[in-house]
């Protein structure tokens, strides 16, 4: 089976996360799309970082029953900060039967350089791209001819700012799944 990792701090996941990877799927670019929920990112600063594994609960609430999406907490027992080539070999390790991708933003991919190991995961893992507003798609085709750019549609959401919406108490819209938003409210969280 060819699965598609789509990594992240899902804090929290979002319409937005969950249309892009059934975009995947329904293009039948891959079998399926497990997400990977990351402890911590090593480009990134997370004052804001929930617990990962409320991280996962809130994922698994957003996949619901859907068979072609998956959750992963592979990284959990992985050394922090976990590295995107680390874990692909991890999952290789693990689930030998699967081909594995990668499934990143454009804005990851203006820092790909900055990655461990980017020339390792291009030559071992195909990666597809997806466009995020702001951040220049065609750049992205010139600096990585070998990266996959998917013309999905433009999600112009971050999770940043839902976090800033529940904390305002203003609507998150249909940007959150009931599931995810009763999980975020009993727990108080984002506040």
């Amino acid at each position: 089976m060819n699965i598609a990792i789509y990594s992240g701090s899902f804090n929290p996941i979002h319409t937005g996360h969950l249309r892009l990877a059934e975009y995947l799927t329904a293009h039948r670019l891959v079998d399926e799309v497990w997400f990977v929920v990351s402890p911590c990112n090593p480009l990134k600063e997370h004052p804001s970082l929930i617990d990962e594994y409320q991280r996962l609960d809130m994922v698994i609430l957003a996949i619901g029953d859907n068979p072609l999406l998956k959750a992963s907490d592979v990284e959990f027992t992985m050394p922090i900060p976990s590295y995107t080539i680390d874990t692909l070999h991890r999952l290789t390790e693990l689930f030998p039967q699967h081909r594995f991708s990668l499934f990143i933003g454009s804005d990851n991919a203006l820092v790909f350089d900055k990655w461990k190991s980017p020339d390792q995961i291009l030559s071992e893992y195909e990666v597809f791209v997806y466009p995020r507003k702001g951040y220049d798609f065609q750049f992205v085709a010139d600096k990585y001819p070998e990266m996959q750019l998917l013309d999905t549609p433009i999600y112009d959401i971050s999770s940043t700012e839902i976090r800033d919406m529940i904390r305002e108490n203003k609507d998150t819209g249909t940007w959150l799944l009931p599931e995810v938003a009763n999980y975020i409210l009993e727990n108080n969280l984002y506040r």
